[in-house]
């Protein structure tokens, strides 16, 4: 166990840098994230650790696998590095997963993502994806990163065990042909189909920004649009509410 006290350590500098900004995770290819929940999911799963962070005189896990580089700090020093006003006594790295789309999508269900730019809904929506059985998770340019901390700490796991990948609707369009998935859009327009009245067993489905909703090039490209049934005084749900509605639609619906 190694121990660390100075800010200017590098260790805690290359930390503060993978926090903070987004070219470094992808640079490096580690996320951070943080608390004994996360990290046990990490345990269990078998994501690839790199570092674990310890705050000093706190209980630690026994389980890190032999290789793992464990540091132990003072509070004040984990709380200036730990993303959360209130730090949970750990934080660790862990290796990002592939993030390019597959050469086949090798499943039957899947939740695009066009453009959404909340952390914590992208994050909810991936939690969601994986309790309604989705396949994997699709993010479109102009989504919020899945690999900053609060994206993370949204998801409650569930990003080390439900694949997500980031590609281009270019990319994405010829894929789901060749898996003959229909790609469908929450949207209004001619051809939208009530939720409750469309098979969801094999196909994917895209959700819009929180602003602007789905982009003209995406409803271009998708064969229908569904629509969420509401009270008619409302005009619109939030993202990842949409997301969640579709997704067990998807997952237990008819």
């Amino acid at each position: 166990m190694e121990h660390i006290t100075s800010r200017s350590n590098a260790l805690i500098t290359r930390i503060r840098k993978l926090v903070a900004e987004r070219k470094h995770r992808r640079r490096e290819g580690v996320m951070v994230c943080e608390g004994p929940k996360m990290l046990g999911e990490a345990l269990r799963w078998g994501a690839a650790l790199d570092t674990v962070v310890w705050e000093a005189g706190k209980a630690r896990a026994q389980d890190i696998p032999d290789g793992v580089r464990q540091v132990e700090v003072p509070g004040d020093l984990l709380a200036a590095l730990a993303p959360t006003q209130t730090p949970q006594g750990v934080l660790f790295l862990c290796q990002l997963p592939e993030r390019a789309l597959p050469e086949k999508l090798e499943g039957r269900r899947y939740l695009v993502l066009d453009g959404v730019q909340d952390p914590g809904n992208v994050g909810t929506l991936w939690r969601t994806a994986d309790a309604f059985g989705a396949d994997g998770m699709i993010l479109l340019p102009g989504c919020a990163d899945p690999w900053s901390p609060k994206t993370l700490r949204a998801t409650m796991g569930a990003c080390f065990r439900l694949p997500v990948w980031e590609g281009t609707l270019d990319d994405l369009v010829p894929k789901l042909a060749q898996a003959g998935l229909p790609l469908y859009a929450t949207a209004l327009r001619e051809d939208t189909v009530d939720l409750r009245e469309m098979d969801l067993r094999r196909c994917a489905i895209a959700i819009g920004s929180e602003g602007r909703g789905v982009s003209q090039a995406v409803l271009d490209a998708s064969a229908k649009t569904v629509k969420i049934p509401m009270a008619e005084q409302c005009e619109s749900l939030n993202a990842a509410i949409a997301g969640a509605v579709v997704l067990w639609q998807m997952g237990f619906g008819r």
